[in-house]
């Protein structure tokens, strides 16, 4: 029964299901995806599910195919040029933050553990799924199979560190906001950037190679897949890794008109990327035994405190140089630790807290969700991504 694809892929999507519904439930504190991969690996270990039912779902397929270079190239057309222009403060300090933090994990865990154990932790601290995808994917060519707890671990459990201090710091951040109000001394910052994403939006709206009643969802996944097959072709050619350039071909493809913003969704294909996604990041938790997941505990609360001190400390220094308050900047560095939805859910959050009225609430979060949103987009889908790639290459 556990065999047949369609059953196999119910089980895995119900630890899915059910991460989802305890992260909506938390507002995201307790993340999806440590929820389904230790469910995951509880009922592996307790001989309840068979090690091959992942396989026998076959969906893994779908994350091979869509979930990899296809999803860096839609990833790419998440931040547009222009859009870079207008908030480059969020994203130097964000950037910022995630290169102190790995140089941090780096120094540290490779002095008490050693070197590729910071560089397998490094990667998926500072990002996301992607990164942790890069990470696993090269550590199993190098045959290191039992280093990949290590990102595992941290990808699970970094955002329990990340978004309370996050949150903290926002909401003094948002206290400050409402001092200047009752002054009179606020100006809204968010007034420009704001006119920058509507002229953008706009732009982007008009300017594309297909003309729009050929748009649909089965040509958009064609112009997707040509980038993420250009991404592979030139990987294996350059030496390059496929992630970088898809990256790159999914942000220039959006500058030059070949791809619309989000293209991925426009083509009702990213639940369905993510959902494969997912199953191939489960598919990594059969390596890993009870032994492994207990021994390598250390290794990952080092990585996750030592990188949450050094995104906080880059954070600061990067509010310090570019002339922001410390309490926005370093939140926005420290989204390399949650990414969306926390962002989003976190400023949802704030705003409601401190605004003592409706008006106050859509003002602050006006005016701390952009550099949020952005500070996430950066470091998930292009920060992490070169960070992971690179370290990976030292190896």
């Amino acid at each position: 029964m556990f065999q047949d694809p369609v059953v196999a892929t119910m089980i895995i999507m119900a630890l899915i299901a059910l991460g989802e519904v305890v992260s909506i439930a938390t507002r995201a504190r307790v993340p999806m995806l440590l929820i389904a991969l230790i469910g995951y690996l509880l009922l592996i270990w307790a001989g309840v599910m068979p090690e091959n039912l992942i396989a026998d779902s076959t969906f893994v397929t779908v994350g091979a195919v869509l979930g990899t270079a296809p999803i860096v190239v839609h990833m790419g057309t998440l931040i547009p040029l222009k859009l870079i222009k207008s908030q480059w403060k969020a994203i130097a300090i964000a950037l910022t933050g995630i290169i102190f933090g790995a140089g941090l994990v780096l120094l540290i865990v490779t002095t008490v553990f050693d070197y590729k154990t910071a560089v397998a932790g490094a990667g998926p601290l500072t990002g996301g799924l992607i990164a942790f995808l890069v990470t696993s994917e090269e550590l199993k060519k190098l045959g290191l199979t039992s280093l990949i707890t290590i990102p595992v671990l941290v990808l699970a459990l970094q955002s329990l560190f990340g978004m309370p201090l996050a949150a903290n710091l926002l909401r003094r951040h948002a206290l400050k906001l409402r001092q200047s109000m009752d002054s009179g001394e606020f100006v809204a910052a968010s007034l420009e950037d704001a006119a920058h994403g509507h002229s953008d939006k706009a732009k982007a709206e008009t300017r594309s190679w297909i003309p729009k009643k050929y748009q649909s969802n089965l040509i958009l996944l064609f112009l997707l897949f040509i980038g993420g097959a250009i991404a592979v072709v030139l990987g294996k050619l350059t030496g390059v890794p496929y992630s970088l350039w898809a990256l790159v071909i999914g942000i220039l493809g959006r500058f030059v008109g070949f791809y619309q913003d989000r293209v991925m969704e426009r083509a009702n294909a990213f639940t369905v990327g993510m959902a494969g996604l997912i199953f191939l990041v489960i598919a990594f938790m059969n390596e890993i035994t009870f032994k492994m997941f207990i021994g390598y505990l250390p290794e990952v609360f080092l990585i996750i405190i030592i990188g949450i001190i050094g995104i906080v400390f880059g954070g600061f220094l990067g509010s310090k140089l570019f002339k922001w308050d410390p309490l926005k900047g370093i939140p926005v560095a420290l989204t390399a630790t949650f990414g969306f939805p926390g962002d989003y859910l976190i400023s949802e959050e704030v705003s409601r807290s401190v605004g003592r009225n409706k008006e106050e609430e859509e003002t602050i979060f006006n005016e701390i969700l952009s550099p949020m949103l952005i500070g996430g987009f950066t470091t998930v889908t292009t920060g992490s991504v070169v960070i992971a790639t690179i370290l990976l290459q030292t190896l």
